[in-house]
C-alpha cells in the first residue's frame, strides 16, 4: 500500500513539555501510539530548549530541515553534537537521556525512529531517481524540486510511505539539483 502525505496539511501536536511540536509522517502499525510503534517518521519543530523524550528499544535519526539548530548532548558524554548542517542525518540510541540547547531560533528537524530488533533502515539525501517499493517498507519526502511518481508530482515538503505488500514506484526528479529524503526499512531476520 502507498500513501501519500503533505507536510502542509498533517496535523502539528504540542509537545507536553512545550518545547516544540510533532507532525506525523508515518507509523507502523498504523495507530500505533508511542509505546507500540515499529517504525515512526515525523517532522519536529523545536522552538524551545529542554530534553528529549527517552525511547527505550529505539534507534534514532534525526536531520536538520530548517531553522538555526540544536546542540544536542546525551547525559553518558556519548553525544554531543551541534545539529546546525541541513540534511545531515544524525543517528542516536532512544535509550540515552539527551538535552537539547537552542543554536538561535525554531528548528525544524525530520526524525526516523525504529524499535531495535523489529526493524533496521537508514535515512539519506538523494538527488537521483528511486524506486519505492523494493524495501519492505519505507518513505521519502521532498526537499528540492519537482519529483514524479506515476501520474502525481509531489512538490517540496510532499512525499509517500509503503508498506508491506506495495507494487514498485518509481520517483523521478522534474527539475534541476533536486533533493529527496529516502528511508528503506526492513524488518530484522527472526531466529
Amino acid at each position: 500500500m502507498v500513501q501519500f502525505f503533505d507536510l502542509a496539511s498533517t496535523p502539528s501536536v504540542p509537545w507536553k513539555n512545550g518545547g516544540g511540536s510533532t507532525r506525523e509522517l508515518a507509523c507502523w502499525p498504523q495507530g500505533a501510539g508511542m509505546d507500540g510503534f515499529e517504525w515512526r517518521v515525523s517532522v519536529a519543530t523545536i522552538a524551545a530548549a529542554g530534553p528529549f523524550s527517552a525511547f527505550p528499544g529505539v534507534d534514532r535519526q534525526i536531520m536538520l530541515l530548517d531553522g538555526d539548530g540544536v546542540h544536542l548532548r546525551s547525559n553518558d558524554g556519548q553525544l554531543d553534537h551541534d545539529l546546525d548542517q541541513p540534511w545531515q542525518p544524525l543517528a542516536f540510541k532512544g535509550d540515552v537521556a539527551v538535552d537539547c540547547a537552542m543554536l538561535g531560533g525554531p528548528s525544524t528537524d525530520f526524525n526516523l525512529m525504529v524499535r531495535r530488533g523489529r526493524w533496521h533502515g537508514g535515512l539519506q539525501v538523494t538527488g537521483h531517481a528511486r524506486v519505492a517499493g523494493r524495501a519492505r517498507a519505507g518513505l521519502c519526502m521532498v526537499l528540492r524540486g519537482r519529483w514524479r511518481c506515476g501520474e502525481e508530482v509531489l512538490e517540496p515538503g510532499q512525499g509517500l510511505w509503503w508498506s508491506d505488500g506495495t507494487a514498485e514506484n518509481a520517483l523521478e526528479p522534474l527539475d534541476a539539483d533536486p533533493a529527496l529524503a529516502w528511508i528503506d526499512l526492513d524488518m530484522e531476520p527472526s531466529d
